[in-house]
This record gives C-alpha cells, sequence and structure tokens, in this order.
C-alpha cells in the first residue's frame, strides 16, 4: 500500500461517505434513539474501524516489520475512543446548559463532530509538517502531554467543575455579531425574521460541541504522534474514533457518571505517552545541550507495548468504577 494524494482523497471521500450516510438514515428525521439503535450503531462503527486496521495491517508493510502500521492504528483506534468518551462529559453538560431538546440532540452531535474533524486535519497536517522539520518537537508534546495529565488528575481530585459553554469566547462573539432567537424553531439552526438572519440556540450549541472536540484534539492528536509519525493513521484514528462518537453518547447516556474513575484512567495513559514521547525524543535527540546534540541511550517503548498498556489501565478504570458505584449502591440501599 502506498500513502499518496489518491489514498487521502479516497479516505476521505469514504469517511465524508459515512457522515452522509448518517445524516439522511438517522439524523434527517428527528428522533430521540433508542437504546437497541445506539448499541447498533456503535458496534457498527466499531466492526468498520476494525476492518480498516485489518485492512493496513495487511497492505501497508515495513521492512522487518509488517504489521507494524496496522499495529499503530488499533493502539491509536483504542487511545482515540478512549479519550473521546472523556468528550462525552462535555458534550452531556453543552445539552444541558442549552437545554437541546432530546430529539433534537444528534443533529447537534453530528455536524459539531463533522466539523471538528475537518479542523481536526488541519491540526493533524500541520502536526506532521513541524515533525519533518524539528523533530525535537516531540520533547514539546510530551511535556505537553504530562502537564496536561496531571492537570486533569488534580481538577478531578478538586472536583473542579467544567467551564459553561456560555462562558466560551466564541459563543459570546457570536451572540454578539448575529441575533440568537431566545426559543428553538424545530430542527432550524437559523431563521429569517423580519428579512434579517437570525440563528437558533440549535446552531449555538452545534458550535460549542465543534469547538470543545477541536480542544480535546490539543491533548489526543500529540497523543497519538507518540503512537505513530504517519499523519495518514493519525488522520484515519481521529475520524473512525470520531464517526461512532454520536451513537455512543446515546448508549452511554446515564453510564457516564458511573465512570467515576475514567478521568484518572485518561490521565495515566496521557502520562504514560508523554513519557514514551520524551524517550523518543531523547533517542532522535538534536538539541546541543542535551548530551551535546548527540543521541541518547534510552529504552523506547515499542507499539504492541504501548497497546498492552493502554487497554490494561481503560479496563482498571471501568472496572474500579463499576465495583464503587456497586459498592455506594449497596451502602445507599
Amino acid at each position: 500500500m502506498e500513502v499518496n494524494i489518491v489514498t487521502w482523497i479516497i479516505t476521505g471521500v469514504v469517511i465524508l461517505g459515512f457522515f452522509v450516510f448518517d445524516f439522511f438514515s438517522h439524523v434527517r428525521t428527528p428522533h430521540e434513539p433508542t437504546l437497541k439503535e445506539s448499541a447498533w450503531w456503535s458496534a457498527f462503527y466499531v466492526g468498520v474501524a476494525c476492518v480498516f486496521g485489518l485492512f493496513l495491517w495487511f497492505t501497508w508493510s515495513e521492512p522487518g516489520n509488517p504489521h507494524q502500521h496496522g499495529l499503530e492504528f488499533f493502539t491509536g483506534y483504542v487511545t482515540e475512543k478512549a479519550l473521546s468518551v472523556d468528550n462525552l462529559f462535555v458534550f452531556a453538560l453543552i445539552m444541558g446548559s442549552f437545554k437541546v431538546p432530546r430529539k433534537y440532540q444528534q443533529k447537534v452531535l453530528l455536524i459539531g463532530i463533522a466539523l471538528a474533524l475537518l479542523f481536526r486535519l488541519v491540526f493533524i497536517l500541520l502536526g506532521a509538517a513541524v515533525i519533518q522539520a524539528w523533530s525535537d518537537v516531540f520533547y514539546l508534546f510530551g511535556i505537553f502531554l504530562l502537564y496536561t495529565a496531571v492537570k486533569l488528575i488534580i481538577d478531578e481530585i478538586r472536583d473542579e467543575p467544567e467551564t459553561d459553554p456560555n462562558d466560551m469566547a466564541v459563543i459570546k462573539m457570536l451572540r454578539k455579531v448575529i441575533h440568537v432567537t431566545p426559543e428553538y424553531h424545530g430542527d432550524a439552526l437559523w431563521i429569517r425574521r423580519k428579512g434579517k438572519i437570525a440563528l437558533t440556540p440549535l446552531l449555538v450549541a452545534l458550535v460549542a460541541i465543534g469547538m470543545i472536540d477541536v480542544m480535546f484534539a490539543l491533548d489526543s492528536i500529540p497523543a497519538i504522534y507518540g503512537i505513530t509519525s504517519e499523519a495518514y493513521i493519525v488522520f484515519t484514528t481521529n475520524a473512525f474514533a470520531l464517526l461512532g462518537l454520536r451513537q455512543m453518547y446515546f448508549l452511554l447516556d446515564g453510564l457516564l457518571d458511573r465512570l467515576v474513575y475514567l478521568p484518572y484512567g485518561l490521565g495515566a495513559i496521557l502520562a504514560f505517552i508523554g513519557v514514551k514521547l520524551i524517550l523518543h525524543a531523547l533517542h532522535e535527540n538534536k538539541l546541543p545541550f542535551i548530551n551535546g546534540g548527540n543521541s541518547v541511550s534510552v529504552p523506547e517503548i515499542e507499539t504492541q507495548y504501548s497497546l498492552i498498556v493502554i487497554v490494561g489501565i481503560l479496563a482498571i478504570a471501568v472496572v474500579a468504577s463499576l465495583m464503587k458505584t456497586k459498592a455506594q449502591q449497596k451502602k445507599t440501599a
């Protein structure tokens, strides 16, 4: 397999096709999805991601390691999927803050996530260009992820509240520039009133979803670059993780509050990848004030071990969360 411009175009068209299919088959007609519907389509998109990963596994090889890129995809996909679950907590806050009717939430999520993926593509390509021009950027990525991991855990210990979406600068600016109606008008994103266009709260919520997801990309994209240096794999792991995020939101609704240890698990994953990035940067070191600009002999963590560690951390966080919730329920009863 060769990753060229044709490969990128075909991949982009397929990903866009999934979003279009999702819109016309599920979102165009407003409704509240059932648990069965959400579970089925969540499993479908996970299956599609696995098929794509197997495709890379058997068709994109490297000398001496024929399945390296397939392994990188699966490791990156699991990481992205885990980090995207954390997005759902904030998505729920946005839906509640803007009082989005349940049957319209699918539209907000799908379009917001599609826009976020487009912005992420820009970040991914910029990141690839920076890495190619300056390999020591991995030091910055690693330090940033360690900082993010520590902040995530400290905020969870302190029980810091999430930022109200209405306080976001982009939302305040949007409301200053153009009129926003106080009420919803079905699933319309804007209406024409007295010859002027007015936005509905549904569009404002959609923008909030997209902007929040882009902010999460500041953590997740450096994390994926800690697993692979291939921009194509970074993009596809992001795309496939986001594709099923709408269905996962409704599937995990009600379960999110039970995953009390998930933020600690995500913090541990980010810290692990941060250390991995710094070790890689030391191995490829060119900074003159570190070992005279020469490579530092440090162990590097191979991709298969990264996958085992990440899956292990997630499993421990989820099981521990469910055990604690169950114990609390028994105590309350």
